[in-house]
Order: structure tokens, then sequence, then C-alpha cells
């Protein structure tokens, strides 16, 4: 009988020697945090991937392995990925770049030629609700390119789809003191909304389960929220009444450019609340739809130091 040649799964749990690896990317951010806590804490054997040096130490005193590496060194990535059973990844913005989706594409290529070099089994990739979508959703479409990348790859693949982060109600906080909440999204349509602890600890799941072929994951909070519940939250936190101030999307490049983001992000950013905004940035369906247990109240808690 010929001999069959090992999966990816089992040449890597036969030439790594003990437990499995699993690779967390981005491990300085919001998600890849807590997808690494949440691995350490179980035992996990954890490495994470970083871009500053600098930040290992910490990393190294809570148990984890620590590979220095950009996400663009195919090579670095390589190695950082070696002997992994499982990796989480993503695409940190460049808001300096000028070519968002050029850059982004780049940097997605890169990141699954590493993992597919390294023989990486599975990855769970962050993804975005609407990025099955091929026009109208501004910066999504970096990450609807990006999993079309990882679907040609080798790896199993999961791409969780998590909602609007909560977190970035953080953005508008400013204004509070004023008892006003602005906005560009409509007052009163509720839409997806996630907390990134809940994208963290649904992919240290996935990441702990494995997986096989490629599947979707939709993910978001434990319900919806429209501007008017977030400042309804947020009057709770402070305890007075806090207004929603709705501006038209139209306004909004001006408005960024002038806070001092570059005129592409901005214009992809309106492209984006308009998305939300018109429905256009919405789930697919027919996939599973997870969700957390954060609600929005305990993020704008956290946020405003409360």
């Amino acid at each position: 009988m010929a001999k069959v040649a090992p999966s990816p799964r089992d040449w890597t749990r036969a030439n790594q020697g003990g437990p499995p690896m699993f690779i967390v990317l981005g491990a300085s951010g919001n998600t890849g945090k807590v997808v690494a806590e949440t691995l350490l804490a179980q035992k996990k054997k954890v490495r994470v991937v970083l871009r500053d040096a600098a930040k290992g130490q910490a990393w190294k005193e809570a148990g984890a392995d620590v590979s220095i590496a950009d996400v663009e060194d195919g090579a670095a990535l390589k190695g950082a990925f070696s002997g992994a059973e499982g990796a989480y990844v993503l695409l940190p913005p460049n808001f300096s770049s000028s070519q968002v989706r050029v850059d982004n594409n780049r940097r997605a290529s890169a990141i699954a030629a590493a993992v597919e070099a390294a023989g990486v089994p599975h990855v769970v990739m962050l993804s975005s609700v609407g990025a099955q979508q091929a026009d109208g959703t501004g910066p999504v479409l970096g990450l609807r390119d990006a999993e079309a990348t990882f679907t040609r790859a080798h790896a199993a693949v999961t791409f969780v789809r998590a909602a609007y982060f909560m977190e970035n109600w953080g953005g508008a906080l400013y204004a509070v003191a004023q008892g006003v909440l602005p906005t560009f999204l409509l007052a009163d349509q509720a839409i997806p909304m996630v907390a990134t602890r809940d994208i963290g600890t649904a992919v240290a799941r996935l990441l702990a389960e494995g997986g096989s072929g490629k599947r979707v994951i939709e993910l978001a909070g434990p319900r919806e929220y429209s501007p008017r519940d977030v400042a309804a939250a947020l009057a709770r936190i402070v305890g007075k009444p806090i207004a929603v101030q709705q501006a038209p999307e139209e306004a909004m490049t001006t408005a960024l450019v002038g806070a001092g983001m570059n005129a592409e992000w901005a214009r992809l950013f309106q492209e984006l609340t308009h998305g939300l905004n018109a429905g256009i940035v919405v789930w697919k369906g027919g996939h599973p739809l997870w969700r957390g247990e954060t609600d929005v109240q305990t993020v704008l808690s956290t946020l405003i130091g409360k």
C-alpha cells in the first residue's frame, strides 16, 4: 500500500514537540490581546507576533513566546508561524496610507503566503460585516479582498465577520461634557455592534476548537443598538441627559480631513457610514451568528472611566 502523506496538522504536531502552539498576530491591539490572554489562561501554548520588541517583555512574563515581525516581512512571518497549530491574523490599518486597498492587499498576500509556507493548519481571520459586498463598504473592501486571498490558501480558514465595534464610540465621547453624542449614523437605526473583548474571546474559542475547510462566523453583541440607544446608555453612566447630534453623512469627509485624517481614509469612512445607513453593510445570512455577552453600556463605562 502506498504511504499516505501526513496532513499539515499531523505534520505540525509531529514536528513542533509538546502541546499545540497558537500564534496571535496583533497582540498589542484590542482583539489580539484578548485572544492571547484567553488562550494563556487556558494553559495553551501561545506565541505573540509584535512589531515593537519593547512590548515583548510583558508577554514573556505572562508565559508567551514572542516573535518580532512586520506584517509585510514574509520571511519573518514564516518563522513566526512555524510549528503553529492555529493562527489569528488581521490587517492592522495604516492610517498614513493613501492607497489603502493596495496596501491591504499586499499585507494580506504576505500573511497568507507565510501561513502557507509554514504549513499552519487553521487560520482565524478578523473580517467585517459586509465583507461579501463588492462595493459601497469603504475600508471593508480590503477585507473582502483578504478573504479571497486566504480562501485560495491551503489552510482551513475561519472568517470572523465582526459587527461595528462598540469601541468606535470612544471618538465621540469628547462631547459628553456638553450633553451631546455626535454621529453621522442615523439616530434611530439600530445596527449590529460588538465589543472587542467578545471578538477576542470568540477567536480564542475558534482556535482552540480547530477547523476544517472555509467557513464564516458572523459576530455581534447581545443585541442591536442605535445611536439613540448609545446616548441613553451614556446618560445612565454620567447621570445627565445626552442628546444625539446627527450630522449629514455627506459632511463626514470634510470633518475627518479637518481633524487630521488623510483624504483617502476620510472618503472610505464616509462610504462605510453611508453603507451602514443605507443597509448595504449587512450580513449575507446563511452563516452561524454568534453573540457576545458584553453590552454597550459596559464598553462605554470602560471608555469613559466609570
